[in-house]
Parts: structure tokens; C-alpha cells; sequence
């Protein structure tokens, strides 16, 4: 992608209603523009970025066997007012009428819609275990929405449903979605910490939140510090074994780590004094059982072996889509700009040309360009007439975590400069290298 036929509307003031970071540099950084009270459009650049974390949950879910689907965006009122929760929920929830005079409301979660799906196909124990799930935009009708895309009103959101025939295999569910959890998060450079909380209007006793930890978190937090040096990294898992879930689960979860919803100041006091800490988090996902609080009033029931009708066991597990950007911008930025992490930088380098209209470094960006964009790479080429300057602060901006920098100067001694977003270091070598240094870094090549 060439950045004179791009679309990145960069904004060089701060517009004065973005309160934190995350939403300073999206809108500065030409990725959103509001279109009303927590709603945006996405632009170009942040779209790009979005894709990205859609794919890795992708690619997560169905290494842990999940199967995708897609549900509508409005639902019927009817299905709600089964399940009980229709006047329950309050007044997040936009209520419409289409021109019958149905009522109906824009999808803010679909345990309901799900159950509905599922009771009309499934029908026998032989059809479970069963894991759907879809990424689809949601609605809630928040009374101050604020901080961009972390409290918006609209937002994209992966939902998942488990239907199992027993508590214990629902609980084998519910520990399967915490590792591929774990896996999707640090895939994409956070650190995200289960933390037992609350589980508000879905329901169910069992419920961890996955917390990125954040001075502009809406929660506050208290956790034992050993928690923070846990990593899954590249360990294989069979998610078909319970005792290998099980065990991920106790590995991340017997350390103390709760919200101040369900936190307990006396157990916290047990941890020793240096291990205690007190933060702010983002909530970035959650996962919950149920049980049978949907399938019962819904008669979502399958036919046991024995021959008798009895109600599933359900979960539900969200990620947090959309707000996962701010999420990372809010954990990995400075005060020049976003620091993308590898795995879902809107492009995976940049090329900054110095001189534009010069020949000889014309020449050396284009074969760079074709040399990246032939390994499968995206790079962003700036070959814009802007000053040198000008083109450094929008590539530290946007954050894109690899520059590549070409000038007439650097040309005469066969080099060009390479410089890492994260520790602002840079190293000169020969373009050719420049290229093999980059692809290594994304895994399809090794130095």
C-alpha cells in the first residue's frame, strides 16, 4: 500500500473530547471517527487493525473446535420475554418496533437467539458436545458513553455457546474457552489476567474476566504480583482432555486475582505483603456457565441415554472485540504514538522515502516494496512529498512496529535504516538484509 493512494486522515491536534489515550491516538491516528454518542465509523487504518484481531480469534476458536456462525443483529422481544430477561435487563437495551408493531431490540448478547437455534436441531446426547459461536456487532445503550471505543455504545463483540449434557462437561467447556483465551490474548502482545468477577445480567455462579492491566482501567483490581509471570506461550494443548484444560485452569487461577466486585480483603491479606497489588484493569473478555438457567425456561432439552428429556448445560464467552484496540493502544503506546504488537499491526513495516523523485532511492524503495509484498508481507510505503520530518511523527503515530528508511545518503554506502518502533533502536545494513530481517521477525524466513 502506497501512503499517497491511502486513506489516513492523520490529525495533528488532539481533539479536545478524547479524555485517554487509546482514544487521543485512534482518532489522531486516522483509525475511527464518531458518527454519534459512542458509535464510530472505521476507517481504513483501523479496520485493517480490526481484521486482524478478528482473525486470530479465528484461528483460536477453531483450534479449540468451536464452529462460527453469524446471528442477526436485531431479535425478536419474544424470545426474551421466554427466557425472563426482557424487563429484567434495563435500559441498555434498545427496544424498536418494526412497522407491525413487533416488538424487537438491537442484540446487546444471544444466549436467547442460540437457544432458540439449538432447540429447534438438536435433539439427542449423541449431537453434544456443541460449541457456536460468532463475531457480530452489539448494542448497548450506555447512559455516558465515553473513552472511545473502551465504552462505546456499538461495538463488535465474539460471543460463544456451549451446550453440554452434564455439569461437568460444561465445566470442560467453560476451561477449554479460558486456554484458547489465554492463547488468542498473548498472540496478540497482552498480557490479559482471568480474574474471578461478577456476572451481571448473563447470570450463572462460575465467571472469570480476562483484565488487561492499564492506569485508565474502568476496574479496580487486586491480584497477587506471581500471577504477571505466568505465560502459555507455544505449548501444545489437546483440548479434547479434561485433565490438561483442568490444569491450565488451576496454573492461572489459584493465584489470588479478582475485581472490586467480588473481592475479599481477607483472603487478599493471606497473600504475603510483597506480592499484594492494587491496579486499574480493562475487561477484555469473559467467560461464564450457566447451566441450565436458558435451556430450562426455553426447553432447550436433548434425550439422555436412559431415554429421558433433560436440559442442556449452557456457558457463554465473550471477547471484546473492538474494544481490544483501545486495550492495546492503552498498554503498548508512548508519547509519540501506538506501539502495535506483531500480531496485529495494521502493516507489517513501514517504508519511509526521503527523498521522493530522486532516482536512485525511488528505485530502492520500489524493489523493497516488491520484495516484501512477494513474501506475503503488507508494507506501508510513505511516498508522499512530505518533509522528513513530517513522515517520522506519522509513522511513530500509526505505530507500525518495523521502519525501513531510504535516503540518497545511506544508498551511497548500500544501506538502509532499520528501526524498531518499541526501543527506537536502529541498525544499518543492505536492503536485501533489510527485507530477510523483516521477514525472519514474522516467522517465514530464518536469518
Amino acid at each position: 500500500m502506497r501512503l499517497s493512494r491511502y486513506f489516513l486522515p492523520v490529525l495533528k491536534e488532539t481533539p479536545s473530547e478524547a479524555q485517554i489515550v487509546s482514544h487521543r491516538y485512534m482518532l489522531r491516528a486516522g483509525m475511527i471517527k464518531q458518527a454519534s454518542a459512542g458509535i464510530y465509523s472505521w476507517l481504513p487504518l483501523g479496520y485493517r487493525v480490526l481484521r486482524n484481531i478478528e482473525n486470530i480469534i479465528h484461528e483460536e476458536q477453531a483450534r479449540a473446535g468451536h464452529i462460527p456462525m453469524l446471528m442477526p443483529t436485531l431479535q425478536s422481544a419474544d424470545l426474551w420475554r421466554e427466557s425472563g430477561r426482557y424487563d429484567d435487563y434495563g435500559a441498555e437495551m434498545l427496544r424498536m418496533k418494526d412497522r407491525h408493531e413487533r416488538d424487537m431490540l438491537f442484540t446487546p448478547t444471544a444466549e436467547e437467539l442460540i437457544t432458540d437455534i439449538f432447540r429447534a436441531h438438536v435433539s439427542s446426547y449423541r449431537d453434544l458436545p456443541l460449541t457456536l459461536y460468532q463475531i457480530q456487532w452489539k448494542f448497548r445503550d450506555e447512559v455516558r458513553p465515553r473513552f472511545g471505543v473502551m465504552r462505546g455504545r456499538e461495538f463488535y463483540m465474539k460471543d460463544g455457546y456451549n451446550f453440554d449434557l452434564t455439569y461437568e462437561d460444561a465445566m470442560h467447556a467453560y476451561n477449554r474457552h479460558l486456554v484458547s483465551y489465554l492463547r488468542t490474548y498473548e498472540r496478540m502482545g497482552l498480557q490479559a489476567i482471568p480474574m474471578r468477577a461478577d456476572s451481571g445480567p448473563i447470570g450463572g455462579d462460575d465467571t472469570h474476566e480476562f483484565l488487561v492491566l492499564a492506569e485508565t482501567g474502568e476496574s479496580e483490581v487486586f491480584y497477587d504480583s506471581e500471577i504477571t509471570e505466568l505465560k502459555f506461550g507455544s505449548r501444545e494443548i489437546d483440548y479434547d482432555s479434561k485433565e490438561q484444560c483442568q490444569a491450565v485452569l488451576e496454573e492461572f487461577t489459584s493465584r489470588y486475582a479478582r475485581t472490586d466486585e467480588t473481592h475479599d480483603e481477607a483472603l487478599f491479606e493471606k497473600i504475603p505483603e510483597d506480592r499484594r497489588r492494587t491496579a486499574r484493569g480493562i475487561e477484555v473478555g469473559q467467560i461464564f456457565y450457566f447451566g441450565t438457567k436458558y435451556s430450562e425456561p426455553m426447553g432447550a432439552t436433548v434425550v439422555d441415554d436412559q431415554g429421558n428429556h433433560v436440559p442442556v448445560h449452557m456457558g457463554s464467552h465473550g471477547i471484546g472485540v473492538s474494544r481490544l484496540l483501545g486495550a492495546i493502544i492503552e498498554a503498548s503506546h508512548d508519547d509519540k504514538g501506538i506501539i502495535w504488537p506483531e500480531g496485529v499491526t495494521p502493516f507489517h513495516c513501514g517504508i519511509v522515502n526521503l527523498k521522493t523523485g530522486d532516482a536512485e532511492a525511488d528505485a530502492a524503495c520500489e524493489t523493497i516494496y516488491a520484495a516484501l509484498t512477494a513474501l506475503g508481507l503488507e508494507p506501508l510505503y510513505d511516498d508522499t512529498d512530505e518533509r522528513a520530518g513530517a513522515k517520522f511523527a506519522t509513522m511513530d503515530l500509526i505505530g507500525l512496529p518495523w521502519r525501513i528508511t531510504v535516503g540518497p545518503r545511506g544508498l551511497k554506502n548500500g544501506v538502509v535504516e532499520l528501526t524498531s518502533r518499541r526501543t527506537g533502536e536502529s541498525e544499518e545494513l543492505p536492503p536485501e538484509q533489510a527485507v530477510k530481517r523483516i521477514a525472519a521477525i514474522y516467522g517465514l524466513t530464518s536469518e
